[in-house]
């Protein structure tokens, strides 16, 4: 598939910083645990700020636990009062403020290892303009606390867009990637709910944006609720073959 000229979006040539992008909803002790892994793995200067997306639904508790996050790591912790609804809502508005060369997609809950920040960084430094994306299905990946028919679905589902879109890749839909700022600030977004997680794929793919792989674990969250319901995954097909005969100019932001 063939690029879309240079000016057409900012071209991204090296990895400065990153902004981490945590949404919260009802976490605690795994936004704390998250929170501490990704600053014991990763050197203080690559990280331009940590961005913790809350929203009204925010627990009380975790609000609490923000205020300590805070104090205890000042400006690096920055935190976002999301306009647009839902998850898609909260990346979309925390990608129009980033300030890292970089964005981290990630959950607050550990089902997103936050073990792996480091090294979705290292692949980016070695391929700064594309994106690298996380991957349940390579080898050793694997789910823990899936259910067979979960896993049935998923497979098939990723085996369907992988053909679709002609790529090689193994899991479109899980939200733990690094892409470019730049980039998601240049392409128009549409989802606010759990398909943003494929838009945030299908629609770079549609660009000609390079997109590797690197293998990661799933585990269940071990707090909360998941505020994904199981048949609301059906609404990723409308975004993936929607995207997959968009025109390439229609996913770009017009220029004014």
């Amino acid at each position: 598939m063939p690029l879309l000229a240079m000016n057409d979006y900012p071209p991204t040539t090296q990895l400065t910083s990153v902004t981490v992008i945590l949404p919260v909803i009802n976490e605690t002790v795994s936004l704390r645990q998250t929170m501490e892994i990704i600053l014991r793995d990763v050197p203080g200067e690559c990280i331009r700020e940590i961005l913790i997306v809350v929203c009204k639904k925010t627990i009380p508790e975790s609000m609490a636990v923000i205020a300590e996050l805070q104090k205890q790591y000042g400006e690096l912790v920055v935190v976002l009062h999301q306009k647009l609804p839902f998850l898609g809502g909260a990346l979309r508005d925390a990608f129009d403020i980033s300030r890292g060369s970089h964005v981290i997609m990630m959950a607050s809950d550990l089902e997103t290892d936050p073990k792996y920040v480091g090294e979705l960084i290292e692949a980016a430094r070695k391929n700064p303009g594309g994106i690298v994306a996380t991957s349940r299905w390579l080898i050793p990946g694997q789910f823990h606390g899936y259910s067979k028919v979960k896993l049935a679905c998923n497979w098939l589902f990723q085996r369907f867009f992988s053909i679709l879109y002609g790529t090689h890749l193994t899991d479109m839909t899980f939200g733990y990637r690094i892409l470019p700022t730049k980039l998601v600030q240049a392409i128009q977004w549409e989802e606010v709910r759990h398909p943003f997680n494929l838009e945030t794929i299908v629609k770079p793919l549609r660009l000609g944006v390079p997109v590797t792989e690197i293998s990661t674990a799933w585990r269940a969250r071990i707090e909360g609720e998941s505020q994904n319901p199981f048949f609301r995954n059906f609404e990723f097909f409308k975004t993936g073959l929607l995207t997959r005969f968009a025109s390439r100019r229609s996913i770009l932001k017009s220029k004014s």
